[in-house]
């Protein structure tokens, strides 16, 4: 079995258009998302082990904020999941599996979370 690192940024939340009802085409809807990324993984991390044997984890954030176009629609949020996967993995060859989880807190009553969990391999 492979060795891998997993990286994750949570719960950013994050104003996105998205939906397919009138009252949520017009606006952007607040998602709250979080990012785990599988790497490659180096066979140690000693404590001078530099950052480039690891990834920025700015750039999983990257991926769920500044990177998603602005003015575009996703009629579905599992669109915004693909659009994460696909920014993290042309960013870096060593990201083996990209999983987005996004819960869509307009819609929350209470403290229940409702979304979707988007795991993608690379092919």
């Amino acid at each position: 079995m492979e060795d891998t690192l997993q990286l994750q940024v949570l719960d950013l939340e994050v104003p996105v258009l998205t939906g397919i009802y009138s009252e949520e085409t017009h606006l952007p809807q607040p998602l709250r998302i979080s990012v785990r990324v599988d790497l490659d993984c180096p066979a140690r991390f000693d404590p001078d082990t530099p950052l480039t044997a690891s990834k920025n984890y700015m750039d999983l954030k990257h991926a769920a904020m500044t990177a998603l176009p602005q003015g575009v629609h996703f009629t579905l949020v599992e669109a915004v999941a693909e659009h994460i996967c696909d920014t993290l993995f042309i960013q870096d060859a060593r990201v083996r599996r990209v999983r987005v989880d996004i819960v869509k807190i307009a819609i929350a009553e209470g403290n229940e979370s409702i979304g979707i969990s988007l795991t993608r391999h690379r092919k």
